[in-house]
């Protein structure tokens, strides 16, 4: 099963606000480093249908964020998202259309697509999680090697990121378990599932259903 790594494998990018970016990119781990800069060129040209509800911090039409929730800036925030009780939002955070951010959950310099559902208890950092993806209850996306080196992502090939912080990579309809823990540099593929309390580690290709860490069969 081949392992896809780069942006137009794993991504259809559709808010017109970030298509510049994962255009711009082969690598996932390549837009990590530019969200702030993105997000600040957002903010300076705006984008249509959206307001700024705080100085650096823009939402769509219809976002729902309850009274508990924080939001640091800068942050875009796309239509129809719902940011739950108890939501932490501690910068550098883009989302499309459509995203629900659960309680407790806790987000830093990341992307969701859109009708991405983060839903309970998350750590979202570094990371980018495509259309549709889904984290369970308690999933982390831990982007930090014990050890604080920079991230090597072992695929087919080994990929030097450069990095000392990258996160989860989840593509288009990545469905992961509740309690799993997503290592530092991992990529799930498209419509990928993953077991509850499974530790993920490297790329696991597309169509596939992880039941363990050793034992990965393809979706029939």
């Amino acid at each position: 099963m081949k392992k896809q790594v780069k942006v137009n494998e794993l991504f259809n990018c559709q808010p017109p606000y970030l298509k510049s970016l994962f255009e711009g990119a082969t690598y996932p781990w390549e837009i990590l480093p530019l969200i702030k800069e993105h997000i600040k060129h957002l903010l300076k040209e705006g984008i249509e249908g959206f307001e700024e509800i705080k100085k650096d911090i823009l939402i769509g039409q219809g976002v729902k964020i309850y009274d508990t929730a924080t939001l640091l800036a800068p942050a875009i925030i796309g239509s129809g998202t719902e940011i739950r009780p108890g939501a932490f939002l501690r910068g550098n955070v883009i989302t499309g259309s459509n995203c629900v951010i659960g309680n407790s959950s806790e987000l830093k310099n990341c992307i969701l697509l859109d009708n991405v559902q983060v839903p309970h208890y998350n750590y979202i950092g570094d990371s980018i999680l495509g259309n549709g993806a889904h984290t369970g209850a308690g999933v982390i996306c831990s982007n930090l090697k014990s050890d604080g080196r920079a991230v090597v992502i072992r695929g087919d090939e080994i990929y030097e990121t450069g990095l000392r912080k990258v996160g989860g990579i989840l593509a288009d309809g990545a469905d992961i378990g509740c309690g799993s823990v997503i290592n530092p540099g991992t990529i799930v593929g498209k419509g990928t599932s993953v077991y509850p309390l499974t530790s993920l580690r490297g790329v696991i290709p597309a169509g596939c259903i992880v039941k363990s860490a050793d034992n990965i069969v393809k979706r029939i």
